[in-house]
Parts: C-alpha cells; sequence; structure tokens
C-alpha cells in the first residue's frame, strides 16, 4: 500500500482572497497530493491548508507552498489575532496510512533543510521532530512572535535548526516538524471583554495547570466584536472536545458569560465528534468501530 501522509501548513494570510487563491492553486498542483480543506479565518489572519499525499509528493508540495508565501506574503504588514512569526508559521507532517512517525520525522527534516537552502527562511524544528526539550512545544517556539524573533534567535538556546541566526526580512522564521493528528477546536462567548476568553484559556490549558492535552488563548474576533477561547487538541483520545467545552462553560459562569458557539478549523477525526455526541446524547454501550455505518462502507 501506498504511504498516505498529511500535512497541515499554516501561513499567515487570511484576508487577501488573491493570495489565498494563489495557495489553493499551489496546493492543487503537484502530483500525488489531493487537497482536502482550506480555512481562511479573517479575524486570526490565517490559512490552514490540509493535504494527504505520498512521500515524495507531499514534501514538494510544502515546499511549494512555503516559497509562494515567501513571495506573497510580507510579514512587516501582517496584523491578526493569532500568533505568527513566519509568512509559513508552522509545516507539520502527519502519518496517515502505512507511514510511521520517523518517517514523518525524516521528511520534516528534509524539507525543513531545503526550504533554508533555497529560500534562506530560518527553520526551527518542533514537536516530535524537536532537537532540545524546548522547542517540543510550538507555543514556546513562537513565543516573541515575528516582531521578537531577531532578538529571542540571540539568545543562546534559540538558534535556529537551519539558518542563520536572523529571520527572513519578510518571510520571518516557520516552525517545521512531525506530529499525531489535532483538533483545532474554538469557543465563542457572548463578550467582547477578551480578558475573560484569556482567564479561561489559562484555566484549561497544561502549560498553565489545566489539562495536559490542551493548548489554549484567549482572541478577539474584532469582525464579530466577541472574544474566543482558541484551542489546540493534541491528543482528543486522552482529551475528548466535550470536557474543555464544559470547562469552558463552567468558567465562563462565574464572570456571567455564556458559550454562543464553536468551531473545527480545518479537517478532524470523526472519531473526535462522535465521541462528543456519545457523551451528550449518553448513549450506553456504544462501539465506534461496530455501530458507524461508514466505518463498514469505507473500511
Amino acid at each position: 500500500m501506498a504511504k498516505i501522509i498529511e500535512c497541515i501548513p499554516n501561513f499567515s494570510e487570511g484576508r487577501n482572497e488573491e493570495v489565498i487563491n494563489g495557495l489553493v492553486e499551489v496546493a492543487k498542483s503537484v502530483a500525488g497530493v489531493t487537497l482536502l480543506d482550506y480555512s481562511p479565518d479573517e479575524s486570526h489572519n490565517r490559512t490552514v491548508v490540509t493535504l494527504v499525499g505520498d512521500d515524495k509528493g507531499i514534501q514538494e508540495v510544502a515546499f511549494q507552498l512555503v516559497k509562494y508565501a515567501s513571495e506573497n506574503i510580507d510579514m512587516t504588514k501582517h496584523e491578526g489575532g493569532h500568533p505568527r512569526m513566519g509568512a509559513t508559521d508552522v509545516v507539520p507532517f502527519v502519518p496517515i496510512k502505512d507511514a510511521t512517525m520517523e518517517e514523518c520525522i525524516e521528511i520534516s527534516k528534509a524539507v525543513a533543510k531545503r526550504i533554508n537552502d533555497e529560500l534562506d527562511i530560518p527553520i526551527f524544528l518542533y514537536e516530535e521532530s524537536a532537537s532540545a526539550p524546548q522547542r517540543v512545544n510550538l507555543a514556546k517556539v513562537r513565543k516573541g512572535q515575528f516582531e521578537g524573533m531577531p532578538e529571542k534567535l540571540k539568545e543562546e538556546e534559540w538558534a535556529p535548526d537551519y539558518g542563520e541566526r536572523k529571520i527572513h526580512p519578510t518571510a520571518g522564521i516557520t516552525a517545521v516538524g512531525a506530529r499525531m493528528p489535532l483538533v483545532a477546536f474554538n469557543v465563542n462567548l457572548d463578550t467582547d471583554d477578551v480578558t475573560i476568553a484569556k482567564k479561561i484559556a489559562k484555566a484549561v490549558r497544561g502549560s498553565s495547570g489545566g489539562y495536559k492535552y490542551c493548548k489554549g488563548i484567549g482572541l478577539m474576533l474584532d469582525d464579530r466584536n466577541i472574544a474566543q477561547v482558541s484551542m489546540n487538541m493534541v491528543n482528543f483520545e486522552k482529551l475528548p472536545l466535550y470536557r474543555t467545552f464544559e470547562t469552558i462553560r463552567f468558567e465562563a459562569a462565574r464572570y456571567g458569560v455564556n458559550i454562543i458557539g464553536s468551531e473545527v478549523i480545518g479537517l478532524t477525526p470523526a472519531k473526535a465528534l462522535v465521541d462528543t455526541a456519545e457523551y451528550y446524547l449518553q448513549i450506553e454501550d456504544f462501539d465506534y468501530s461496530k455501530q458507524v455505518i461508514e466505518n463498514h462502507i469505507i473500511g
């Protein structure tokens, strides 16, 4: 069987339709790769692209997308709600079928080297590809963002894994790595007070004493004038979506705030949503592998 590897690059552009359409065209241009989804977000000013392909195709499309972004996104002019440090902010590779994490790590390193060699964009390796413990967590890698990165790169422990201690003048710096599937899960609140969302994010994320498998920040959605708790659920089987959702509801109530909706960015494993449905419907003795019809049809 052919290997199937997922790549979910995040780009620091969610408003310029011409640039977004250009990214989509590049994503469709490489043989052996399928574009599954792309999700632009105006408030975050960010677009998430989801691709699957064989090992050679996924490496080529990742590089070509980073090249296009470096030529069409100017970080000196970028503003948005989501933390970012580069035109292409992050490029993760995920093993899906007949591929191993070790293979994805090697792919990430090959792509990272090519990006630096040909585009002169410095690279941090992160997650499973990380070269040091402090580089596993993307939030730590990205801390300082584009504006603070030139000074950060001067610190002894923050030399890029590929490239010199200086950012690309307009494309910044990019994180490349291998990881397991995650769910990008956001919860929207009926308040325009972003400090409440930040307090709630602190309560749920693992780094500040919350849930181990949750990364979260509080953001303002300016186009809707509401605050949002934006999360990456890095292991939905050990930390189901409903648990963070209910914790956010509980924490929000102390401020007189309610949840008005939630959203999943990009693609998500079906089981993450089925587990949540099972919880809220209180389905007894449910067997996902046997009782979901698509599992029998698709295999």
